[in-house]
């Protein structure tokens, strides 16, 4: 089984980019933290990711959604657990327990392959109950990605900011050839 992560800047259009790969016949997992964010804002708490077991929650999410997707020869992830380390690494808040057992279990079992789809920013970042985040702290953000995937030993496969007929048949032919 081959399991892809993508990845990148806040709004750079990976939920939009594995719509349309989805669309085309592709295992898609969604993201985990836009759905722990939307939970916790429709049980009335604003800002979920200021409360202590936030990365927690979305660590936990996120093993139980590699664990239970649908088998199949490729699956593709909306974010990783390496994605949960880079917003803890961002945010300032501590790595939980939870989320290192999740780092070493993939990193150990290989869960995921080594090359990452790295979607690139739009050039602006459209902000969403779940995401309040400017364009230039999201570009920030990026950076902690990028540093995050390497330091964990994954390559970065660059998507462009290219129209999504153009980025879809880019992973459709990197997928291909890997």
């Amino acid at each position: 089984m081959r399991r892809f992560i993508f990845t990148g800047t806040p709004g750079a259009g990976k939920t939009t980019l594995l719509h349309a790969l989805a669309a085309r016949g592709h295992n898609v997992v969604p993201e985990a933290a836009t759905d722990v964010i939307a939970r916790a804002q429709a049980a009335g708490v604003d800002e979920p990711w200021a409360e202590p077991e936030f990365i927690e929650r979305i660590a936990t999410e996120q093993r139980e959604r590699q664990l239970g997707a649908v088998p199949a020869a490729l699956q593709l992830f909306d974010r990783s657990p390496v994605c949960t380390y880079a917003l803890a690494e961002y945010l300032g808040l501590p790595v939980p327990a939870a989320l290192r057992a999740e780092l070493e279990r993939i990193a150990t079992q290989r869960v995921y392959q080594p090359a990452v789809f790295f979607v690139r920013n739009l050039g602006f970042c459209v902000p969403t109950a779940a995401r309040r985040i400017s364009f230039a702290d999201s570009l920030d953000f990026e950076r902690v990605h990028r540093q995050s995937y390497r330091s964990f030993g994954f390559a970065l496969l660059e998507i462009p900011a290219v129209p999504l007929a153009d980025r879809v048949a880019l992973v459709e032919s990197a997928l291909a050839a890997e």
